[in-house]
């Protein structure tokens, strides 16, 4: 589907939709803890929907309006499970994670815990582009029969059921940290510990941390011990690419004991920062005034960078932690700069369409591992900023943006990817006349997107198909 939007100025307030990346963890946990969880606020989505439907293929029973997509009002599921260390049965078909990523990579390590028998994992065109060999290559390494159909790597992915026997893994940290959220979440089942080790810098270290922090909720305590012999400034300054060396140093180590269990709980999904950051940047791209509200600024989510970049360039934000919520005026005058995108690599495409109106050049380095998303969002990004009249330089790991005098109208490609339709989206109101295609992949992490800018204030038109 096609849309046009128009030049607007966004007034109002805005709930935040529940976090993605929370919401698949807590489904993913609770499925691994014996018992029953309530989970409050959950994202309904393409994304958490295939979550769902994979752990119910596996034996887990959970029950809520999940189905009630269209409504966008916010969910309460309840997941009832005898817990891991082969307590899943294997599932009578193949696992369909569709477009999500973090779907078939938490599963992919769960499906180890299956008593007995196969589990295949599969998605669409899109995720059987993305790779998986690091995760499939550290789950052989603790015992897990475990591989793809093919020789790049990509699903579909088979994986062997009887439990993780355990020891040391040694992965790479250049590409997801969704590997290393995979392996803790499941190996504290291994029969003798696990310890895991990362090599080379370890990009969107924040969603590991978010990993952590809801594994301790549920119960279990990991150690995270980092290599202080590498110097931090080092290791944030270089690259695999720029110097080979570190690829092959171990970084980081995560020990998991052996004989954990997750306790279950009751919890509830913060709203999503990834998904303020866009609403944050709506703000200012059309010089409107929004509040964001269903925050919370406890829970760690690397993505509440946002709010200390957007200072740095010269924006007010006013936050309120008491009542969960920020504002966001757009009439300040942005300033560019240089960022590192290391940690926070979901933010690509928001500070990408905020440079376009900030003075100056914005430099946005550490950015090569957002290659390996939905899409290439790099070199995506780059080509369609072009289009609204921006000089590009795009190198592996970095992108300059330089805005033009005005932004101009054009005719935008999503490419499928949720992310990018949606920061395109609100970059053309800020133009007399734009179009963006792909507006049905919001479905993935933000299905009200287009209702929700409507509402304060913005000028979209469906068309029709693209």
């Amino acid at each position: 589907m096609k849309i046009k939007v128009k030049k607007s100025s966004l007034e109002g307030e805005i709930q935040c939709p529940p976090s993605k990346s929370y919401t698949h963890r807590a489904l993913v946990i609770s499925s691994l803890a014996a018992g029953k969880s309530n989970l409050n606020n959950i994202l309904i989505s393409r994304d958490t929907n295939a979550t769902i439907n994979c752990c119910r293929m596996l034996g887990v029973n959970i029950v809520g309006k999940r189905d009630d997509v269209l409504s966008h009002n916010l969910k309460n599921v309840t997941v009832t499970s005898e817990g891991g260390s082969c307590g899943f049965i294997t599932p009578n078909d193949v696992l369909q994670s569709d477009n999500s990523g973090t779907t078939i990579r938490l599963l992919t390590s769960v499906c180890a815990l299956v008593s007995d028998g196969y589990s295949v994992l599969t998605g669409d065109d899109s995720l059987r582009r993305r790779p998986m060999g690091d995760l499939i290559k550290a789950l052989n390494q603790l015992g897990v029969t475990c591989f793809s159909t093919n020789s790049n790597y990509f699903p579909p992915v088979i994986v062997k059921g009887g439990g993780i026997e355990g020891g040391i893994t040694q992965i790479s940290g250049q590409i997801s940290s969704q590997f290393i959220s995979s392996l803790l979440l499941s190996s504290i089942f291994s029969k003798k510990g696990t310890t895991i080790q990362v090599l080379g810098n370890q990009v969107s270290k924040p969603y590991i941390e978010s990993t952590i922090h809801i594994m301790k909720y549920f119960g279990v305590d990991i150690i995270n011990e980092i290599n202080y012999s590498i110097s931090e400034n080092f290791a944030e300054a270089i690259t695999e690419m720029e110097s080979p060396k570190i690829a092959n140093v171990v970084t980081e180590e995560y020990i998991v004991p052996p004989n954990l269990v997750y306790k279950a709980k009751d919890f509830d999904v913060p709203g999503d920062f990834s998904t303020a950051s866009l609403l944050m940047a709506a703000a200012i791209l059309t010089k409107g005034n929004l509040t964001i509200k269903g925050l919370n600024f406890d829970m760690p989510q690397g993505d509440m960078a946002i709010i200390d970049i957007l200072r740095k360039m010269g924006c007010q934000v006013t936050i309120d932690r008491l009542r969960g919520s920020l504002n966001v005026e757009g009439n300040s005058k942005l300033q560019g700069g240089i960022f590192d995108l290391r940690k926070t690599p979901d933010l690509l495409p928001v500070l990408a369409i905020l440079s376009l109106v900030a003075k100056g050049e914005t430099h946005i380095h550490g950015i090569s591992h957002a290659r390996y998303k939905e899409t290439d969002r790099v070199a995506n990004i780059a080509s369609q900023l072009r289009r609204f009249g921006a000089y590009i330089v795009e190198k592996e790991d970095s992108i300059i943006i330089k805005p033009p005098q005005q932004i101009r109208g054009a005719s935008i490609e999503s490419f499928k990817d949720h992310r990018l339709f949606m920061a395109f989206t609100i970059a053309g109101l800020a133009t007399e006349n734009s179009s963006v295609d792909g507006a049905e992949s919001v479905d993935v992490s933000y299905p009200q997107f287009v209702s929700d800018l409507k509402r304060v204030g913005a000028d979209i038109q469906t068309v029709g198909t693209s």
